[in-house]
């Protein structure tokens, strides 16, 4: 994909929210447009710490192979900087112990392509984005600066009206506006309110809810990994252990459906004793805890149709969680916003004619595999309600079968986990080759059972 500057299509481009979507957005619309403003509620510091309005910040996150190389592209050299800084680096498969569906990962390697997975904590990534990104000259960000109204005129948005801290309330004229304000973002309230129908949506309940802690481990107790994600699976959470800068460890806890990690710090370390292995737990146990369990709560994945709708304005578009927001267990979030991104930047280069259609038609279709993933491995969970069709019953149990070879087969297992991290379609999972594979392995050997996980008792579960 080309860096090269766009030709300029508009005067000013006005972003609502400085999450990640919101960042990466900017960064794309300072090639189009002569003056990019990004509006951002929260009081923004120029250090890496956790902000108000990313309550979910604390907790783990993931940059995917797809995000990474977005982030690499719009921001040439900055990423070389990460390693240096102490942000955990990935470079060899048996750096990251990877257990979807109870099914722990072959790491025998080497990568095909190598690319270099940075794992930065949410805080720190946006602020080194967000600092990266006012290098540019035409780039200004407004901090505790609120959202009042978008202005329009006819069938067009014309702008927003805000208020920044302490003073009266201001128009902004715009030829572009782009709601980045995440999962409650207004879009579709402000459609109904000029008269236009809202999207249809793609809704699937889960009811997750994960805590976090920050741990100091000692040097060497997990050996080479670096990364630990253990899938879910039926009656079994979910989680995910991480190093993290300045030197410490996250351990994130993830369950479903009323079978959610507690925030009691006693019951939190036993319920990791369901989730990680035994040699993740031993270092736990032997860890210095930097603070006390902090939850978050997340009712279900949503996928807004804008690309469905007739008619719309112009002068209006939609990215990141407002857009699409998938169950954070999958670490899909930041990487599908960098790839909304690129779709933005992909439409502006082809100028401003039926931008917003172009770009809604675009930025879905750069969704679709991380949207897949995600749906079909929560309906391959009894605890999530949905329809089943034939199908996806269908294909659930063929990956069930693929992560089966994949414990034994680096072929297999790297093909499955590129999927993952979103640098290719599920089909190639279904190329002969890799059939045959899959199943020679199901043939020779039949896994293990998993052992079952002791369930918290009522009093536990509600702390």
């Amino acid at each position: 994909m080309s860096t090269q500057r766009q030709t300029t299509i508009g005067e000013h481009a006005v972003v609502l929210g400085a999450s990640m979507a919101g960042l990466l957005a900017a960064r794309v619309l300072a090639d189009a447009f002569t003056r990019v403003t990004v509006i951002e509620r929260d009081a923004l510091q120029d250090t890496a710490d956790p902000r108000q309005g990313v309550p979910q910040g604390r907790h783990a996150h993931g940059l995917l192979v797809a995000g990474t190389r977005v982030v690499d592209e719009l921001f040439p050299g900055l990423l070389e900087t990460f390693e240096p800084d102490g942000v955990t680096t990935l470079h060899e498969p048996d750096e990251l112990s990877f257990a979807p569906g109870g099914h722990k990962l072959c790491s025998d390697g080497p990568y095909e392509r190598p690319t270099p997975s940075y794992q930065p904590s949410r805080p720190y990534l946006e602020w080194r984005i967000r600092t990266a990104l006012l290098e540019r000259a035409n780039v200004e960000l407004v901090d505790r600066c609120k959202l009042v109204n978008l202005e329009r005129d006819g069938d067009c948005v014309t702008g927003a009206t805000v208020q920044r801290a302490g003073a009266e309330e201001e128009r902004l004229s715009a030829d572009l506006v782009v709601d980045a304000t995440g999962r409650t973002g207004r879009t579709a309230k402000w459609l109904a309110a000029m008269g236009y129908a809202a999207p249809p949506e793609e809704r699937l309940e889960v009811d997750i809810r994960y805590v976090s802690r920050h741990l100091r481990l000692r040097p060497g107790a997990l050996g080479r990994e670096k990364v630990i994600i253990v899938g879910a699976e039926p009656g079994r959470p979910t989680g995910t252990f991480f190093a993290a800068e300045d030197d410490h460890h996250i351990l994130t806890l993830i369950g479903y459906k009323g079978f959610h990690p507690p925030t009691d710090p006693d019951a939190f370390l036993r319920f990791a004793e369901g989730v990680l292995p035994d040699s993740a737990m031993a270092a736990v146990r032997d860890a210095e805890w930097l603070d006390d369990p902090v939850a978050h709560r997340y009712r279900a994945s949503v996928r807004r149709r804008y690309d469905r709708v007739k008619r719309l304005p112009t002068g209006l578009i939609v990215i990141g969680d407002a857009l699409c927001s998938f169950n954070p267990a999958y670490g899909q979030g930041m990487s599908t916003a960098a790839l909304q991104a690129i779709a933005l930047r992909d439409c502006l280069a082809a100028g401003p004619r039926k931008l917003e259609r172009r770009y809604f038609k675009t930025a879905i279709k750069r969704t679709d595999i991380a949207w897949q993933l995600a749906v079909g491995g929560d309906l391959a969970l009894p605890e999530v309600e949905g329809p089943r069709p034939l199908p996806a019953r269908l294909a659930n149990a063929y990956i069930g079968r693929v992560l089966r070879a994949a414990e034994d087969d680096w072929a297999v297992a790297e093909r499955f986990m590129q999927v993952c991290w979103l640098v290719a379609p599920p089909t190639v999972l279904f190329r002969p080759s890799t059939v045959r594979r899959v199943l020679r392995a199901n043939r020779r050997r039949r896994r293990a059972p998993v052992p079952a996980v002791r369930r918290l008792d009522a009093a536990e579960e509600t702390r």
